[in-house]
């Protein structure tokens, strides 16, 4: 068997309403259509890696372990759901910093890739900044932008997609996958 695909999933804006450097799980509320379109995409195999800047711990907004409790809730959520996230990687570093991890930088997205046997070029990024466009493009991956109130004119690269919810990100994504075919069958 081959390697395996993947959605590169950003945090916040992409899986949660972006509030901000949330500090509490309370402040977690998963956007709408996260949990149709995950469980779906775990149906057709898809590995769930969520890839995620958290420059609040690098500020002095977030401490370590506010950040690990916030995607600890978020995964209990999913897993109450039926989803499980394959791996969870973040940037802990402020911009300032100029580390390698910090998207648009590919990183994240390659030491998953590495450590899963995820063959990017059959997978997508999917976020709602600009950085995780090109952390996807230069990752290798399809890009799907959900449209979170992003401003567009001025993306360089652009995404593959932009989808205004998470089912057209879905069908974008089901329908670009190679396999999707066999996928079915199964």
């Amino acid at each position: 068997m081959g390697k395996i695909n993947a959605i590169f999933l950003d945090r916040d804006g992409t899986i949660i309403h972006d509030v901000g450097y949330p500090k509490d799980p309370k402040q977690v509320e998963l956007l709408p259509g996260v949990i149709e379109a995950l469980k779906s995409l775990k149906k057709h195999r898809f590995k769930l890696i969520v890839v995620s800047n958290q420059s609040g711990i690098g500020r002095g907004i977030l401490t370590l372990n506010e950040v690990e409790q916030v995607n600890e809730h978020i995964v209990s959520i999913l897993e109450k759901n039926g989803i499980s996230i394959d791996a969870t990687y973040y940037c802990p570093h402020a911009p300032e910093e100029q580390c390698s991890c910090r998207k648009p930088s590919p990183e994240m997205l390659l030491l998953a890739a590495k450590a899963l046997d995820i063959d990017v070029t059959h997978s997508f990024m999917v976020g709602d900044k600009e950085s995780d466009i090109e952390a996807g493009k230069r990752a290798g991956c399809g890009t799907i932008l959900l449209e979170n109130n992003s401003v567009l004119n001025n993306f360089v690269p652009m995404p593959d997609f932009i989808a205004s919810n998470w089912s057209e990100a879905l069908l974008y994504i089901l329908g670009k996958s190679p396999d999707n075919v066999e996928r079915e069958l199964l």
